[in-house]
């Protein structure tokens, strides 16, 4: 380790020791979907000193991005999401190794994905309910151990906020189409999610979506400064201490 990486894990050692570290930074973690949640949840895998971080999204940084996503900042308005987060890696850790897959995650390429990049462990930060399922199950048959952030839009309570498995979930809506198409791929739905049981408040109606004409109208939901990101570092710290307990 370099010593800015000495002093960077200091405090981390106490906590997980010298076995710990080392366990840490020899894991590949793969964090798909970049915005509220996914920026957090690489936020907190880059400073713990995962050795490998793969960046899936395809997006880039909007104004509507400002009042919620980490990465988000004025100077990077239209940037990639991808590049902005692995410079940010790059200026917590250097010593990470970090790849950048700059696309949608879908049906089709899931497979590939998984089979290219063989991450220890993936994060499911992304929105699309066809897409995480997909993935999900994906995941699954290939053994590799998965964490879905389901929705955080439409809330604000912090103390509604918890770890549970998909099979436990109610209340929300993203659970119950996700668990109905898991179920269709015959996934299973004993795995790990976060979850918030607060009910929803209304989207906004389905509009057009601007400069896309022949994409399909989309509801916009409220979001709030705090909750996707509490949403990410759930996610992450869960994967964290999975990753421990199997290797130690």
């Amino acid at each position: 380790m370099s010593p800015t990486s000495n002093i960077l894990h200091e405090r981390t050692h106490i906590l997980i020791g010298e076995q710990g570290l080392q366990s840490i930074m020899n894991k590949h973690v793969m964090i798909i979907g970049l915005g509220g949640v996914g920026g957090a949840a690489t936020e907190a895998i880059a400073r713990i000193g995962v050795g490998k971080i793969t960046l899936l999204d395809h997006d880039v940084v909007g104004l509507s991005n400002l009042n919620r996503q980490l990465i988000a900042l004025q100077s990077n308005i239209g940037d990639k999401k991808t590049a902005i987060a692995a410079d940010r890696i790059a200026n917590i850790n250097p010593d990470t190794t970090v790849n950048i897959h700059d696309d949608f995650i879908h049906p089709e390429n899931v497979d590939e994905l998984l089979a290219c990049y063989k991450p220890d462990y993936v994060l499911d930060c992304i929105d699309s309910i066809v897409c995480k399922a997909a993935l999900v199950y994906a995941c699954q048959q290939a053994n590799i151990p998965v964490i879905t952030a389901l929705g955080a839009g439409g809330r604000t309570d912090v103390t509604k906020a918890e770890v549970t498995t998909l099979k436990k979930t109610h209340t929300c809506g993203l659970a119950r189409a996700l668990r109905g198409h898991l179920r269709k791929l015959g996934g299973d739905l004993d795995y790990p999610v976060v979850f918030s049981s607060e009910p929803a408040i209304n989207a906004l109606p389905h509009e057009p979506i601007p400069g896309e004409p022949d994409a399909r109208p989309r509801a916009t939901n409220g979001t709030i400064s705090y909750l996707p990101n509490i949403f990410g570092f759930m996610a992450a710290g869960y994967a964290i201490q999975n990753m421990l307990e199997t290797d130690l």
